[in-house]
């Protein structure tokens, strides 16, 4: 619609008139399209979400159903019941359940002893023999043994005799009496099935329910829906011991009405666009006052803010000449503002011999190839006096109010105070290394003197019996042999002392192995018994069954026990007990305090029947350099704490009823490591 002429404020005036009904217009117009969009988005959200929801639940009755099924197979099989007891049992069992098409008891073997098929229909099996699924029952039996509950195995296919077929899978469950696996049970289930069976009936009415493998295909489906112009699709995974599937739900609905929301939304658009254009024409002229005062606020802020910033401010056009400099920068450089404004390049304070490698980096800044980095970057600037500075430069584009890149905006940061306090800094950092490595060469012969002092006593107790084994004569070759071979084991065991305890002094990460908590026994007992024999101790090994394997520093690991040890025993040796025993147990660890997230502990403990640790000692226990002996050096415990924590555990120790004192620490289980033979 042309507009008609009018004087010069009159027409700007009918101008922004007609400019507010265009764009009134244009707003009414997106508002109804986006209110339909909405509507119809809003719809097809819902009728997703109530397909999740069903989703959801149909794949909650099938958990649950598997779930009492198992109980059912468990409840069949207690009590170890007889072959003719069993049968009639399984055969109610099948008329119950028609999502099983076969039951089998089978012995430790996998024979099967006893099986019933299904009323419903004829057997599974009949066309091509059960000897076809041995795999899959064998499969699932091994998965149920290793994780001592049910396991399923994959769906496959049993061709029919009526020329059709059916997808089933199979059920193992282990049957344990007194502890002892006896034989399994197994089922075979049909999808179908349990599709039709398992989940509700009013969620299969208006929708298709199916397996589905991770790929798509499908494996079994069960129910009908009506057929519309958009399919709505929900997936939720299945997972099973040994088997995982893809529980599919499809729906079809219509296109969403469109009428009953057009006119609402053209209703409330029309009376909210009316009383709007009445508001923005009464408002129009006091908001233009208005703004002005605000910018002239904002400008007098702006400027005031700006010349109290210390940190400098540049602002250049796209061709890298100078328009905005702040005072800060003036201060920074040492120019005046009328001797950077308008300047190109070369600038004032580049330095001359770094004014090339400026000039190149200027022109990809200009050229818009290159971003510069967020973080900023670093430069030397040069003052008027000639005088060098390194600062930190930030640049970002310039826009203005349509959004056009006009130029760039800098800020500059004078760094060089932060240079001096970082060279400071790095020159202590290196002193303080340097006294670090000398107390480490006085650590490590303090830790060299401690820990090869047990094996080279042991080394020499074995030379000693071996002397006078020789003395017995011939007839002690075979103890000969055997001091021999301890002796050899001593010196290689304090060879391992040395690397690790090189090791630990400088904090490397020291080689960790899966050991079983046996193998670690193993190693020390000879040195133990030697001592206990000496003093008249009494030893007692409690390992619990079926320990996983730890991961560990095996040599720093067995000093820790040994030291554990051969302390109870001179303690015990010290207060002489009437009847002094040591019992070193070993077993699976709960959680706790310090025992926290995914992993698994296995705790070691050394008990004894000394006098007991008083409360000044045991304040300072751990101390180092602190011992109660009169030839110790006070690093045993220290290091044991030091090595238990440095592979994640605890060291403690308590009383120990009615006498004496246990030392308790903890190893990490190996994550990908079975259960070691007790």
């Amino acid at each position: 619609m042309p507009l008609p002429r009018l004087p010069g404020s009159r027409r700007s005036s009918a101008y922004l008139r007609w400019s507010l009904w265009i764009l009134l217009s244009a707003l009414v117009a997106a508002l109804l399209v986006t209110l339909v969009w909405l509507a119809g988005r809003y719809e097809a959200s819902q009728v997703q979400s109530k397909l999740d929801r069903d989703t959801a639940d149909a794949l909650g009755d099938i958990r649950s159903a598997l779930t009492r099924n198992v109980q059912s197979l468990q409840a069949l099989h207690a009590g170890s019941p007889r072959p003719q007891a069993w049968r009639p049992a399984a055969h109610a069992l099948l008329r119950e359940h028609r999502e099983w098409m076969r039951l089998e008891w089978r012995d430790r073997s996998l024979v099967t002893r006893e099986a019933v098929d299904t009323p419903y229909r004829p057997a599974v099996f009949s066309r091509l023999g059960r000897p076809t699924a041995q795999a899959d029952v064998a499969l699932a039996c091994a998965n149920a043994r290793r994780v001592s509950g049910p396991a399923y195995s994959s769906s496959y296919f049993v061709p029919q005799a009526d020329g059709l077929g059916i997808e089933v899978m199979e059920l193992c469950l282990p049957l344990v009496d007194g502890g002892q696996l006896t034989g399994y049970a197994v089922a075979t289930y049909s999808l179908s099935e349990i599709l039709g069976g398992l989940v509700g009936s009013q969620l299969t009415r208006s929708q298709e329910i199916s397996f589905t493998e991770a790929d798509g295909t499908r494996l079994a489906m069960h129910g009908s829906a009506r057929r519309g112009s958009r399919v709505f699709t929900s997936q939720q995974l299945l997972d099973l011991t040994g088997n995982t599937m893809v529980l599919r739900m499809d729906s079809w609905r219509g296109a969403p009405d469109l009428f009953p929301n057009v006119l609402t939304a053209l209703v409330t658009a029309m009376s909210i666009a009316l009383v709007t254009v009445l508001v923005m024409l009464g408002k129009d002229m006091r908001r233009r006052l208005r703004a002005e005062h605000d910018l002239a606020d904002a400008l007098a802020f702006r400027k005031a803010m700006e010349d109290s910033l210390v940190t400098g401010l540049r602002a250049r056009d796209l061709q890298g000449r100078i328009t905005y400099v702040n005072p800060a920068f003036c201060a920074m450089v040492g120019f005046a503002p009328e001797e950077l404004l308008g300047h190109g390049t070369p600038a004032p304070y580049w330095p001359p011999e770094l004014a090339d490698e400026y000039q190149k980096r200027q022109e990809i800044r200009l050229s818009g190839q290159h971003a510069p980095p967020r973080e900023g970057y670093e430069s030397v600037f040069m003052r008027k006096d000639r005088s060098r500075f390194p600062v930190l430069i930030i640049e970002a584009p310039l826009i203005n109010a349509v959004g056009v890149q006009t130029g760039w905006m800098s800020a500059f940061l004078d760094i060089s105070e932060q240079r001096r306090i970082e060279e400071m800094s790095r020159a202590s950092q290196e002193r303080l290394q340097a006294t670090a490595r000398l107390a480490t060469v006085g650590e490590m012969a303090s830790l060299l003197s401690h820990e090869l002092n047990q094996p080279l006593a042991a080394i020499s107790s074995y030379a000693n019996g071996s002397l006078n084994l020789l003395r017995d004569g011939p007839h002690a070759v075979a103890d000969l042999e055997l001091a021999m071979r301890r002796i050899a084991e001593q010196a290689e065991r304090a060879g391992k002392v040395i690397k690790s305890v090189h090791d630990f002094v400088r904090r490397r990460d020291n080689e960790r192995e899966p050991v079983a908590p046996q193998a670690l026994l193993d190693a020390i007992m000879p040195l133990v018994h030697l001592q206990a024999r000496k003093l008249g101790v009494r030893v007692q090994l409690k390992l619990q069954g079926g320990l996983p394997r730890v991961l560990c520093d095996r040599t720093m690991v067995e000093q820790v026990l040994l030291n554990l040890a051969r302390n109870a025993m001179q303690a015990m040796d010290q207060a002489e007990a009437g009847e002094p025993s040591l019992v070193i147990q070993v077993r699976r660890a709960g959680g706790g305090e310090r025992h926290t997230g995914p992993k698994g502990w296995v705790e070691f403990s050394v008990a004894d029947c000394g006098p007991g640790i008083p409360e000044p000692v045991a304040q300072q226990l751990f101390t180092p350099f602190y011992t109660t002996k009169a030839e110790g050096m006070g690093l045993g415990l220290s290091l044991c704490r030091t090595v238990v924590e440095q592979h994640g555990g605890f060291l403690g120790f308590e009383a120990n009823r009615p006498q004496g004192t246990i030392f308790r620490f903890t190893l990490p289980v190996d994550p990908g490591a079975s259960p070691s033979p007790a």
